[in-house]
C-alpha cells in the first residue's frame, strides 16, 4: 500500500513502526461552532482510510482529538455570556450528532485538551529544560532558531512563515516565528502551572494528546491542508525537541473544499453546516459526494455537484435492485476486486475505486438483462461488499428507491391498488391520472409480470 507523505512530498510504501498495526493521530475539531461541510469533508476522508486499512487486514488504533481550550472558544463563550465548559459540551454533542448521522465510525480514543493539561505542562517543562522554550515577563515561547529543521513540512523560508502565519508584533520573543506553550491569564478557563495561572497554546495540545495516546512516536498524523502550517510544522518541531524523534511517519492532509468556487464564509453568507446540507440531501449522497473526489485533491460543493452525486448512487442502487445479496466473510477475489484494491491501494484512490463499481454495476444490468441471475447475484454481493469501506451502499435497494418522497408507502400503494382496479375496468384515463400524479410527486411505477413497483424518481 502506498500513501502520499507530506513530509517528503512522494508516495511511500507504507511501513508500520508494528507489524499489521497502524497508530493513526487525527486533528480534530475546536468546539466552538457547528460543524460545517468543510469539517465534514476532512473527516469523512480519514473515516474511509480507516475503513480501508481495516479492511485490508491492518489493526488501527484511531484516535481524533478535541480542542476545547482556545482563543476562539474564550471569544465565543464571551459574545455568547456563557461559560466556556457550557459551550464546548453544546457543540461536542452537536459534532457527534453530525458525525453519525454521516455514517462515520467512532475514534478508538477522542481525548480533550482540558483532560490532559498535566502532560501539557510536563511537556514544556521538558522543552524548557533543553532549551527549546524559555518564559517572557507573561507566556511561554518555544524558540524556533533551536530546531534547525523548522520548516521542513511546509517548505517555507523565514519570510513566507512569518507571513503564512499572521505573526503579531510582541517585543516578549526572541524571533518573530516563535509560538506561545503556555498563555499566562486568568480569565476563562485557566490552570495553574510553574509559570503562574493560564491556559496551553494550541499546537502543545495536540503533541501532548497525540503522544499519550499513542507513544512519542507513531505512524499517520493527518488533518485539513490548513494546519500543514503552522499548527503541524509547529507539533514537528516541539515533539521533536521534547523527544529527539520524528512524532510521526506519514503526515497526510486533506484537499480544501470551496462552494461554488469561492471559499466558505459567513461574511459570504456562504457558510454551509452539516445540519443545513442534510435538509436537502440524504446522509448517503452528502457522503457520496464528499468522498467521491480524491482526499488531496481541491474540491468545489454546489447544488448541481450534490444532484449529480444523487444521481450517481440512484445508478449504482439501481443495478442492485431485484438481485438476492448475501454477504459473508469468504469474498472470491475476481477481476473487479483486483481493479478495486489496485485502485485503494494506490494512495486511496477513491474516484478510480468508484469507476471500478460503476463497471460492475453495468455488468450487473446486463445480467439481468440476460437472464442470468445467479451470476448477476453474485456479482451484486461482490459490489456491495467492496463498497462497504466506503461506507455506502449498504442500504436495503428496494428501501433506498422509496426514501425521500413526501407520501407515506400506504398511500402509494392504495393509489397503485386504484390505478389496477382503473386498468381492469379499462379506464385508462383515471389510469393515467393516478401515474401522472404520482410522477409529479417524484414517484415512478414500474408495471412487470408480477405487477406494479413503485421508486423515487
Amino acid at each position: 500500500m502506498k500513501i502520499y507523505n507530506s513530509l517528503t512530498g512522494k508516495k511511500e510504501i507504507l511501513e508500520t513502526l508494528e507489524p499489521n498495526r497502524v497508530k493513526m493521530y487525527i486533528c480534530g475539531m475546536t468546539v466552538y461552532d457547528h460543524t460545517h461541510i468543510g469539517h465534514a469533508r476532512t473527516f469523512l476522508c480519514f473515516d474511509l482510510i480507516v475503513r480501508y486499512l481495516r479492511y485490508s487486514g491492518f489493526e488501527v488504533d484511531y484516535i481524533r482529538n478535541i480542542t476545547d481550550v482556545d482563543d476562539k472558544i474564550i471569544d465565543r463563550s464571551k459574545e455568547l455570556n456563557i461559560e466556556a465548559s457550557i459551550l464546548t459540551s453544546k457543540y461536542i454533542d452537536s459534532m457527534h450528532r453530525d458525525f453519525t448521522s454521516l455514517g462515520m465510525i467512532d475514534p478508538d480514543q477522542e481525548p480533550k485538551a482540558t483532560e490532559n493539561i498535566a502532560s501539557i505542562i510536563n511537556l514544556i517543562e521538558q522543552l524548557i529544560e533543553k532549551n527549546h522554550a524559555y518564559t517572557g515577563n507573561s507566556d511561554v515561547y518555544f524558540s524556533t532558531d533551536s530546531f534547525p529543521e523548522y520548516g521542513r513540512l511546509s517548505r517555507r523560508n523565514t519570510d513566507e512563515m512569518l507571513a503564512g502565519a499572521r505573526v503579531s508584533v510582541d517585543k516578549e520573543k526572541r524571533n518573530p516565528a516563535d509560538f506561545v506553550l503556555w498563555k499566562k491569564t486568568d480569565q476563562g478557563l485557566a490552570w495553574e502551572s510553574p509559570w503562574g495561572r493560564g491556559r496551553p497554546g494550541w499546537h502543545i495540545e495536540c503533541s501532548a494528546m497525540s503522544m499519550d495516546a499513542l507513544g512519542e512516536s507513531f505512524d499517520i498524523h493527518g488533518g485539513g491542508m490548513d494546519l500543514k502550517f503552522p499548527h503541524h510544522e509547529n507539533e514537528i518541531a516541539q515533539s521533536k525537541c521534547s523527544t529527539g524523534k520524528e512524532l510521526a511517519t506519514y503526515w497526510m492532509h486533506t484537499g480544501s473544499l470551496r462552494i461554488d468556487q469561492e471559499k466558505m464564509s459567513k461574511s459570504l453568507d456562504n457558510f454551509i453546516t452539516i445540519k443545513d446540507a442534510l435538509k436537502s440531501f440524504s446522509s448517503e449522497v452528502l457522503r457520496y459526494f464528499l468522498i467521491s473526489s480524491h482526499y488531496r485533491s481541491p474540491m468545489n460543493y454546489s447544488i448541481d455537484s450534490l444532484i449529480e452525486a444523487q444521481a450517481s448512487l440512484d445508478r449504482l442502487y439501481t443495478a442492485l435492485r431485484g438481485c438476492q445479496i448475501k454477504l459473508d466473510d469468504d469474498e472470491h477475489e475476481h477481476e473487479f476486486s483486483v481493479q478495486f484494491r489496485e485502485k485503494m491501494i494506490d494512495d486511496f484512490n477513491v474516484p478510480g475505486a468508484l469507476a471500478v463499481l460503476f463497471d460492475m454495476a453495468r455488468s450487473i444490468n446486463l445480467l439481468k438483462e440476460s437472464n442470468q441471475f445467479d451470476q448477476a447475484n453474485q456479482l451484486a454481493s461482490a459490489l456491495v461488499a467492496l463498497a462497504e469501506p466506503l461506507g455506502v451502499l449498504q442500504q436495503d435497494p428496494e428501501q433506498y428507491s422509496k426514501t425521500g418522497v413526501q407520501l407515506s408507502e400506504d398511500r402509494i400503494d392504495s393509489l397503485i391498488s386504484e390505478r389496477e382496479l382503473a386498468r381492469v375496468n379499462k379506464d385508462f384515463k383515471k389510469s393515467d391520472q393516478i401515474r401522472d400524479e404520482l410522477v409529479s410527486m417524484n414517484i415512478v411505477l414500474e408495471d412487470s409480470a408480477e405487477g406494479t413497483s413503485w421508486r423515487r424518481k
